[in-house]
């Protein structure tokens, strides 16, 4: 599990061992919402939604006693922009939990960053992001497909999984996980039938008739459906006399990742290193900061969620013991 985490492993590692998956698991269950572990490993609602899971948080708050503040605007300090016009508070102790800088349109724009000195920040990139892709006019038909069983490799990383063909290039959970890779410079490349070795395609492909097309070839005897003979005309033309590297290991040419604000998430942020090891900062006592703002990134379906849950729940303990003298 920590090694989805890459090279903030070690600094997450404590956080993820006292609230871990199985932690997050039964905190969702408690409210009502039940999950499951998906054929990815991935683990999502059985709502398929987050809605209900964010209405039932919000109902044991409400009942716990938290005050929630709607449209307030953090200006620095303990300033806020408010509906009412500009508030200044006065608290014992504070949690950031600003969020990354995707998805501005819902309030996770990063402009809290300029509230923060710049040398304690790394710059945001986006991350579990699709990429981009100038398709060929052919590809058109396919738009809105998944491929699916497919191996996605990007460096060292790799995935099975699936992912999605759009107009606007490939997306989806197959996508994602090796998204920092490819953002990184890794080339992806495709295993478009992973339960097969090259030995066994060329035996395949060798029983083809003399009259069979090459794509009832590959649709007959390798069950090859149209999306995965498409990215294989789209990407691997002139075709080798040799498909089974090609089928194999399918490089995909694209023009980059998507603009950061369609990214699901984002890296960069809060450096560590300006932060102690409860996640206060260390030119602001009792001020601490959790999840996406942190400098870390993770893939979607239960990774990000637990990091950022991991990390709130440390920090407000932190801060807890802080302000009572117990630091």
């Amino acid at each position: 599990f920590l090694s989805a985490y890459g090279t903030r492993a070690g600094v997450l590692r404590p956080m993820l061992e006292a609230f871990g998956p199985g932690d997050v698991w039964a905190w969702a269950e408690g409210l009502g919402q039940t999950v499951f572990t998906g054929s990815s490993g991935r683990v999502f609602p059985h709502a398929m939604k987050a809605s209900p899971l964010l209405r039932a948080w919000l109902g044991r708050l409400d009942g716990l006693g938290v005050a929630i503040r709607t449209r307030w605007r953090w200006t620095g300090g303990a300033t806020f922009d408010t509906p009412e016009g500009r508030r200044v508070l006065a608290p014992d102790v504070t949690v950031l939990a600003c969020g990354g800088a995707s998805w501005a349109r819902l309030g996770s724009d990063g402009a809290w960053a300029d509230s923060l000195p710049a040398e304690t920040l790394a710059p945001f990139r986006p991350a579990n992001m699709g990429f981009h892709v100038d398709w060929s006019a052919h590809m058109a038909r396919h738009f809105g497909q998944p491929v699916k069983n497919v191996v996605l490799r990007a460096g060292p990383v790799q995935q099975r999984g699936e992912f999605v063909v759009s107009a606007r290039g490939i997306e989806g959970g197959g996508v994602y996980a090796v998204s920092g890779a490819m953002r990184d410079g890794a080339a992806l490349v495709l295993d478009l039938l992973p339960d097969f070795g090259e030995a066994d395609i060329r035996a395949r492909l060798a029983a083809r008739r003399p009259k069979e097309s090459l794509a009832n070839t590959l649709r007959k005897r390798l069950k090859l459906d149209p999306v995965k003979q498409a990215l294989l005309m789209e990407f691997a033309r002139p075709l080798p006399d040799d498909l089974a590297p090609a089928l194999k290991a399918l490089p995909v040419r694209h023009g980059g990742p998507r603009p950061m604000d369609e990214a699901i998430s984002t890296a960069g942020g809060l450096r560590f290193e300006a932060l102690d090891r409860g996640l206060m900062l260390r030119d602001r006592p009792g001020w601490f900061a959790a999840g996406e703002m942190l400098d870390w990134e993770a893939p979607t379906g239960g990774y990000l969620l637990t990091g950022c849950l991991a990390s709130g729940r440390w920090a407000g303990e932190h801060a807890a013991a802080w302000v009572s003298g117990r630091n």
